[in-house]
């Protein structure tokens, strides 16, 4: 029950700090009220039998209003407060003792002016407002040690002013980590949407190829054997684009949504294989050791090479395609070209195809040049310094 009410009223104080626009913790604003506090109660206790009970009875009054009204409304009220420690203090140094705490309630006042304060002359009022009270208690009462008291007063402003500058550098550091992890955030879920665009859109294109199989083979050769066998292809296509993006759209997820790993170098065969029985004419030559390519450079040349195709399926339909992989010890080198027309050169380049894969190429610091040569269509990659 107590760790309950303690914890719903940390959680007020904070609320009414931030409501404030005081950037300070919750523990600091009760110290520095239980510092005024005990400072008070030894000096009232030091002029126990200087001072009248109602003057007294007027300071433990004044200092105590503020926080009671702080916790009653949840309204702060810095000014008041710190108006209140100068004229408590004031007060008690109508009769000063030694040694005397009731100096100490304007050094407070001081720390928390320069702590919480927003303007210049706002520190400087209070400061210069206790430093006087002070004055005035050396000539006209007899304060002893006047000059140690406006030191300490002095002291405290530094130390309110080191607490607001190291608040300050907290929060701009706590607001520089918050971007930069949105800025992460965005470029994982940007990374993520890359890898769906090329997963569907390759599912869908070969998938169309198939249904286009079929219903020619419905349609022309009464072939029901060769539309089951296309309809079959189109399946296991759509079955494996779904396993592809559960696997990536569960990177956003708090747990991972399967062991299957994610496609590489290696895979890039099984791709152009697949991409030819849908009805692409398409050939695949490799050379060099793929043990040299590494997980995220195979990953980023799969996409390619998948991206490639797709483009090849949508913007130049019935084409001759080719893709060329050189995995050699300065480097891989990847080609992927194919047959076009003149009206597939004025919209080859429409789309986000070409975009996500300047994006990846960028990510593997490779060098990536795709546009038309001659009657060909021509995307090239080469990755520099790839893991022996």
């Amino acid at each position: 029950m107590l760790e309950i009410l303690r914890d719903r009223f940390r959680a007020r104080v904070q609320v009414s700090l931030t409501r404030a626009g005081l950037s300070l913790p919750w523990w600091g604003a009760l110290c520095a009220s239980a510092v005024s506090f005990v400072f008070t109660a030894v000096a009232l206790v030091q002029r126990d039998a200087l001072l009248p009970p109602e003057p007294m009875a007027l300071v433990g009054l004044i200092v105590i209003a503020p926080s009671v009204i702080w916790v009653a409304t949840d309204w702060i009220m810095p000014w008041v407060r710190m108006t209140a420690l100068i004229t408590a203090a004031s007060v008690l140094l109508i009769e000063p003792v030694l040694p005397d705490f009731a100096p100490l309630l304007l050094l407070v006042a001081a720390t928390e002016a320069g702590s919480v304060l927003r303007t210049t002359w706002g520190i400087a009022v209070v400061t210069v407002a206790g430093e006087l009270v002070l004055v005035v208690g050396g000539i006209w009462g007899g304060l002893v040690g006047g000059p140690v008291y406006m030191v300490a007063i002095l002291l405290g402003l530094s130390g309110g002013l080191m607490v607001r500058w190291y608040t300050r550098v907290l929060d701009a550091e706590r607001d520089n980590r918050d971007a930069s992890r949105d800025k992460a955030l965005l470029a994982e879920r940007q990374r993520i949407a890359r890898e769906v665009h090329d997963v569907v859109g390759h599912s869908l294109s070969i998938t169309l190829l198939h249904l286009t199989g079929a219903r020619h083979a419905l349609q022309q050769d009464r072939d029901v054997d060769e539309a089951i066998e296309a309809l079959t292809e189109a399946e296991q296509v759509g079955r494996a684009a779904m396993a592809d993006i559960r696997r990536t759209v569960g990177l956003l997820a708090d747990k991972p949504s399967g062991n299957a790993p994610l496609p590489g170098v290696e895979d890039i065969a099984t791709l152009v294989e697949r991409t030819r029985a849908a009805g692409l004419d398409v050939r695949y030559t490799q050379e060099g050791d793929l043990g040299r390519v590494g997980a995220s450079d195979g990953l980023g040349l799969y996409r390619i090479v998948q991206e490639s195709l797709v483009n090849v399926v949508k913007h130049a339909p019935g084409a001759n395609a080719e893709v060329r992989l050189n995995a050699g010890r300065p480097g891989v080198k990847l080609i992927v070209s194919n047959t076009l027309s003149g009206t597939v050169r004025r919209t080859a380049e429409d789309g986000s195809g070409l975009a996500g894969m300047a994006v990846r190429a960028a990510q593997l610091g490779a060098d990536l040049e795709a546009g038309p040569q001659g009657r060909q269509w021509i995307v090239e990659v080469t990755v520099p310094g790839t893991k022996p």
